[in-house]
């Protein structure tokens, strides 16, 4: 062999029996192959296990699939380039031409422009309710054939809390998948209603340090397999190294919700009693529409705290400027303490009514709690809301 030929088949090693890494390995690599073309074949036809090309199946993000589907309670799962790529591609694999699918103000913009603007394109067909509005949910259900219901619990960004119980009820007394964008509660909880399909952005909790972009699509092992062959030609699947990174995050997952919740908690009880602050929104105060369900959904209330600052949409946005631990910028769920100001918060595709309904005011501003001490939190938020009404 020549060195130039070396250099492109250098030689293999492999682990000894019982010999095991401690981390999961990157797979870096696109293409697997077998011993021999009979054993390729075989592998094709689906009557052995293994792995051919990444888009398909990679060992890396095949082992963050299995984690997330047991963190989530359920039996398999897709992970794929970004939260919204997870959503695009489940919605278009789910859906066909003339079905109809039931949707809510209370949802991520991207996803109702999923909805109404593409899948509409495509013929697919949609209502938008209110998710407190369960005489209506029941009447579209019970009027109208439908394919999927797709909510949010706690909704982005005023972390309204869908009543599962009630929602799963009903799609299934009407053949409805329910979908459930379960983002902001996390890949640990609400996996004890019969949800049919969670999707996730894996670019918040489950990485944790906001450096890495991912989703997840998890569901029934029925489901997944009718989903995974779609995935792998729309192509957006999750790269082995970013999978790596967020397998790694998720060793601290845990940890991380639990101090990030525990300090929203103190940062909402803090608002709620600030002269500044309109009005707080946090599943955990017990002024909180849905208090009481979220106490019997939730094990954690979240790290989203939501408010609405006195003065509309400029007093927000000096309130916004003035801080200092928090970043204005997009996402959630990372270590970094973020702030999203009204002027971000865009819902030119609601009507007036709709925009309402939302619950989104001038003067709302969705916070992101992160890791830093409590203390200097409290009081960054403090000085803040002082200089907001200048």
């Amino acid at each position: 062999m020549k060195k130039s030929t070396s250099v492109n088949h250098p030689p293999q090693v492999e682990l000894p029996p019982g010999n095991r890494p401690l981390v999961t390995p990157i797979y870096q690599s696109v293409k697997f192959d077998f011993e021999s073309l009979d054993d390729t074949l075989e592998f094709l036809r689906g009557d052995r296990p293994g792995f051919f090309y990444s888009r398909a199946a990679n060992p890396t993000t095949r082992q963050l699939e299995l984690q997330l589907a047991a963190m989530q309670g359920r039996d398999d799962c897709i992970v794929t380039g970004s939260g919204v790529g997870a959503i695009s591609q489940a919605l278009l694999a789910l859906t066909r031409q003339g079905d109809h699918v039931l949707c809510f103000v209370e949802t991520y913009n991207p996803t109702r422009y999923l909805i109404r603007r593409m899948l509409g394109r495509f013929g697919v067909n949609s209502t938008m309710l209110s998710i407190e509005d369960l005489a209506g949910i029941e009447r579209v259900l019970r009027t109208t054939p439908t394919r999927l219901v797709v909510f949010e619990s706690p909704t982005n960004p005023v972390t309204k809390v869908a009543d599962i119980e009630a929602i799963t009820r009903l799609a299934q007394a009407h053949g409805a998948l329910t979908f459930l964008d379960n983002t902001f509660a996390g890949m640990h909880q609400h996996g004890q209603y019969p949800i049919d399909i969670f999707v996730h952005s894996l670019t918040k909790y489950a990485s944790g340090a906001g450096d890495v972009m991912g989703g997840a699509v998890i569901a029934r092992t029925d489901i997944i397999r009718s989903l995974r062959g779609e995935f792998g030609t729309l192509g957006g699947i999750l790269d082995p190294h970013a999978a790596f990174l967020i397998a790694r995050g998720l060793k601290t997952y845990y940890l991380r919700y639990e101090a990030q919740t525990r300090s929203a908690q103190r940062v909402a009880e803090m608002l709620a009693a600030h002269p500044r602050v309109e009005k707080v929104h946090y599943p955990g105060l017990p002024t909180h529409p849905q208090h009481e369900l979220a106490r019997r959904q939730m094990e954690h209330f979240g790290t989203v705290v939501t408010l609405d600052v006195r003065g509309g949409d400029a007093a927000a946005a000096r309130f916004a400027d003035a801080l200092q631990y928090f970043s204005i910028t997009a996402s959630l769920g990372s270590t970094e303490s973020l702030v999203v100001p009204p002027q971000m918060m865009s819902s030119r595709d609601l009507t007036a009514e709709q925009a309402a309904s939302s619950g989104v005011a001038e003067g709302t501003v969705r916070l992101s709690i992160g890791l830093e001490d409590i203390d200097d939190l409290l009081e960054d938020l403090t000085q803040a809301l002082e200089r907001a009404g200048d």
